[in-house]
């Protein structure tokens, strides 16, 4: 299981929101590309961007520095925010993003989606983002009326093979996942997804994970990944000691 560290960009900035609110913000860094550098450097096999400003507006804002992680890290980068036409998809694909994160896309508009697979299939990953049960949009200031449930099946029905899910209730608040939801939350996404036998369930857990506890209590489910903010940047986590007891864990 991958431990991604998340570098969340407003203003240019590397900051952290709690349950995706724009006015609980902490800022944990004003160069961006220096952070990415940083996680890269600490054993990061993976880094998730957000552009806060982009999944609010809808349009473009970080694009610039986030180009810049994409070409100066060695590790793979996956894009998310303000994700909203088919043309934002291409531009992220050919500047190097190993997956390109939809949400409000996918949720509004599923035949985007369908489009998008047939150029992108292997980069396109799908943000559920999770508040009550249904499907947050529009940087988490919306909730929809699609259930998570109906959400997950229509995108794999179109051949979706990569889900990243979000407890928004959690995200940011140091609460510790809501490990009695997980199996649930697996089990569809397993169900849902055609997937080789041995092959781990195509699903990256976010939202509240807290503790190196909370990391090994989500590598138990062969999940691909966990995606961690907060704990990370005020040092509740560690990620090398973190990928040491995953290391552990496999050979037990």
């Amino acid at each position: 299981m991958e431990i991604i560290p998340a570098i969340d960009i407003r203003g240019g900035k590397c900051v952290q929101l709690v349950q995706g609110d724009y006015e609980r913000e902490t800022v944990y860094g004003v160069d961006p590309v220096a952070m990415a550098l940083h996680w890269e450097g600490q054993g990061a096999r993976r880094l998730h961007i957000v552009d806060l400003d982009a999944a609010r507006e809808g349009r473009p804002v970080n694009d610039a520095v986030i180009r810049r992680i994409v070409s100066e890290v060695e590790i793979p980068v996956q894009v998310a925010g303000g994700v909203r036409d088919h043309a934002a998809i291409h531009r992220w694909a050919e500047a190097g993003a190993d997956r390109i994160v939809i949400g409000t896309l996918a949720v509004e508009k599923p035949s985007e989606i369908e489009r998008a697979m047939a150029r992108h299939r292997d980069r396109i990953a799908i943000a559920v983002d999770a508040r009550g049960g249904r499907a947050a949009v529009k940087g988490w200031l919306q909730t929809s009326e699609v259930s998570v449930e109906n959400f997950v099946r229509s995108m794999a029905s179109l051949g979706v093979r990569h889900f990243i899910y979000t407890d928004i209730s959690r995200d940011g608040t140091l609460d510790h996942p809501d490990l009695e939801s997980v199996p649930d939350v697996v089990a569809l996404v397993a169900e849902a997804v055609e997937r080789m036998p041995d092959s781990a369930v195509p699903l990256i857990y976010s939202g509240g994970v807290t503790s190196v506890d909370d990391v090994e209590a989500l590598a138990q489910y062969d999940i691909e990944g966990v995606i961690i903010g907060t704990a990370l940047y005020d040092g509740r986590i560690d990620l090398r000691a973190a990928q040491r007891a995953l290391a552990v864990g496999d050979d037990w």
